[in-house]
């Protein structure tokens, strides 16, 4: 009896040690068809690869500032974001050059831009926002202007100096009729 007793665990043993090898068999299929069916899922839902990123350092100098940027009564300080990003954002110091003429400025206007965040760093600067009105940003002051939203400058003191961020880089702006 013991002898039998013997074979049928050893018989038992080798059904378990095939049926748990089928078993895992089984598993390890069903998970390469599910891995199958799910990879082009992920692939398609993965973010667009960017350009690496590189460091922008940007010093103070006077000479850095010039007149060519999108308005004719500032002056622009470039911080090579720009460049940096590969054209994911921007960023400059604005010098609005005084003393401020409303015919000139006063225009409205808005940026087909994802997003625009502005500092006041020096001076101040009154501006008009569609839904917002009028509002008095002195030194320290920030905001954001969402997509585009119709805007301009009304005034602004001689020593007005502004930090704007823009993403992307290159944008459109449509002036208005107001």
């Amino acid at each position: 009896m013991a002898r039998k007793v013997k074979s049928r665990s050893a018989a038992q043993s080798a059904v378990r040690k095939k049926w748990s090898g089928n078993k895992a068999v089984a598993r390890s299929a069903a998970r390469k068809a599910v891995k199958a069916k799910a990879a082009p899922a992920r692939s398609s839902a993965k973010k667009p690869v960017r350009p690496k990123q590189r460091i922008a350092v940007s010093h103070h100098r006077e000479q850095d500032f010039k007149a060519d940027g999108l308005r004719a009564y500032a002056k622009y300080r470039d911080l090579g974001i720009a460049d940096a990003t590969h054209g994911l954002a921007q960023a400059h110091v604005i010098r609005l050059q005084g003393p401020c003429d409303p015919a000139e400025v006063s225009k409205l206007h808005y940026h087909d831009v994802e997003f625009q965040m502005v500092y006041v760093l020096n001076g101040w600067v009154k501006t008009y926002m569609d839904g917002q009105g009028e509002t008095l940003m002195t030194e320290g002051s920030a905001w954001t202007q969402p997509p585009k939203i119709k805007h301009m400058i009304l005034d602004y003191s001689d020593d007005v100096e502004l930090l704007e961020v823009i993403l992307p880089a290159e944008f459109k702006t449509v002036e208005l009729k107001a």
